[in-house]
């Protein structure tokens, strides 16, 4: 069987380089998606819409920065310095191009993960009405856009005129934060598919990410309550997914549009995990849907954790600073982190393992916004990139005013006047944009 499969590799690729051999490009199919079915738009009076687009950029920024302390840490680390972490905390550590750009930012300051936000804000709104054409935006200008991004980064690097290291640091920083990302999309965006091909290969070291999920929650946002027609483009948006992982990145825009429903539900949320496969991942044969294997082991683990009673408790295996607060909860919990250890992936940034650790916290909390936080920042990996992620979902879900308001207000405020993101401005701007498309019908 292998050999079979081998052999029509070999030929696959001598009937490429046959029909190539007169050009040093290919053009890559962007069409690779189903049209888009046609949904009535939703109707909903423009403060609710309103309230669950903020909802979902301050939902996912809260995620993002109560994570960006302690990026990457164990849990040992996090329970020495922070004990149990609750709340929003200032940021011990030095600038980098995926994390944060200041020194010590105060508690509310975030990192790639609300960057992400703000670039597909100036993506969609540059696109306009092209950005639902069949299919779903067009990948190629996405990727044009990030080349485009990158370029001007580098411009800005030339242009630094300063004695002092600081500035060129600064600027040196902001442009490596793209530099991945801009050495795939410019072969994608020239349609060379053999550029393209090697260069995603090397994406991060060629290893799946969740490159497409930190910024799939903006596309699910764009959908509201179509999911089906969210993960589509998505899909066709994850140009710098390997394998599943663009499945998964799909499957998170999916969750974000029904969020966005104005009777959205736990239920409805999950539903897309199943109900949504236009690529027929569920039918990919000896394999199955990877994704489909993350829920599954999620919901088993959340149903054996919540059977545990106070006489099933051990506590001495609690190694949660548990003290004075609801000790089967943590008992429950730490079940649940011991189960996500054994599933941990060699990178933390795997897409597998975010999906995983996401839907463990919704499941397990039953889609409560603070416990959730709590819960994936208390697991630690990359834990600002699961939170932003599943405070994205919950943020739409539940809407910014139901959001805990101190650190809602902190995050908005530390990120307009610290980052210059104005997380308010982008959320008018998008409900505006929504409207004027024709995505929602205002009551």
């Amino acid at each position: 069987m292998r050999i079979t499969a081998y052999l029509l590799i070999l030929l696959n690729c001598f009937l490429l380089l046959s029909a190539c051999k007169e050009t040093n490009t290919v053009k890559i199919d962007s069409d690779t998606t189903t049209t888009n079915s046609v949904v009535k738009p939703i109707s909903i009076s423009k403060s609710v819409l309103h309230d669950k687009v903020l909802g979902m950029l301050v939902g996912s920024a809260i995620g993002d920065a109560m994570g960006a302390p302690t990026e990457m840490w164990s849990r040992y680390n996090i329970q020495t310095e922070f004990g149990f972490v609750n709340k929003l905390d200032d940021m011990v550590r030095a600038p980098s191009p995926e994390g944060t750009w200041q020194m010590n930012l105060p508690a509310g300051g975030t990192t790639d993960d609300t960057r992400w936000k703000g670039l597909l804000t100036e993506f969609m709104l540059k696109e306009g009405s092209q950005f639902y054409q069949k299919g779903g935006a067009d990948p190629y200008h996405f990727a044009e856009f990030i080349v485009d991004v990158y370029k001007d980064k580098i411009k800005d690097l030339k242009n630094t005129d300063s004695f002092s290291p600081a500035p060129f640091e600064e600027a040196l920083m902001k442009m490596s934060w793209l530099q991945e990302w801009a050495v795939v999309a410019k072969p994608f965006s020239e349609k060379d598919l053999e550029g393209y091909a090697y260069a995603l290969n090397h994406f991060y070291g060629g290893e799946p990410t969740c490159a497409g999920m930190l910024y799939a929650p903006m596309i699910g946002l764009v959908y509201p309550n179509d999911a089906a027609n969210a993960y589509q483009a998505a899909y066709r948006l994850g140009i710098f997914d390997l394998g599943y992982a663009r499945d998964i990145t799909g499957l998170t825009a999916a969750m974000t549009a029904a969020a966005m429903a104005e009777d959205a539900t736990s239920e409805s949320i999950l539903a897309t995990l199943r109900d949504i496969d236009p690529n027929g991942y569920f039918n990919s044969r000896l394999v199955g849907r990877s994704a489909q294997r993350f829920y599954q082991d999620a919901l088993y683990a959340v149903t054996s954790a919540k059977k545990m009673t106070k006489s099933d408790m051990d506590l001495s295996k609690i190694k949660l600073p548990y003290q004075g607060k609801d000790t089967l909860y943590f008992a429950q919990m730490q079940q649940l982190f011991d189960a996500l250890d054994a599933k941990n992936e060699d990178m933390a940034f795997h897409p597998g393992e975010i999906h995983q650790i996401n839907l463990t916290a919704l499941l397990f909390t039953d889609f409560d916004f603070q416990k959730s936080m709590e819960f994936v920042i208390n697991y630690g990996r990359d834990n600002d990139t699961v939170a932003a992620i599943t405070g994205a979902i919950l943020g739409a879900m539940h809407g910014y005013e139901k959001l805990p308001s101190k650190s809602a207000q902190t995050v908005l405020t530390v990120n307009k006047e610290q980052l210059g993101i104005d997380l308010e401005k982008m959320a008018n701007q998008l409900t505006a944009f929504l409207i004027k498309e024709g995505k929602v019908v205002i009551l």
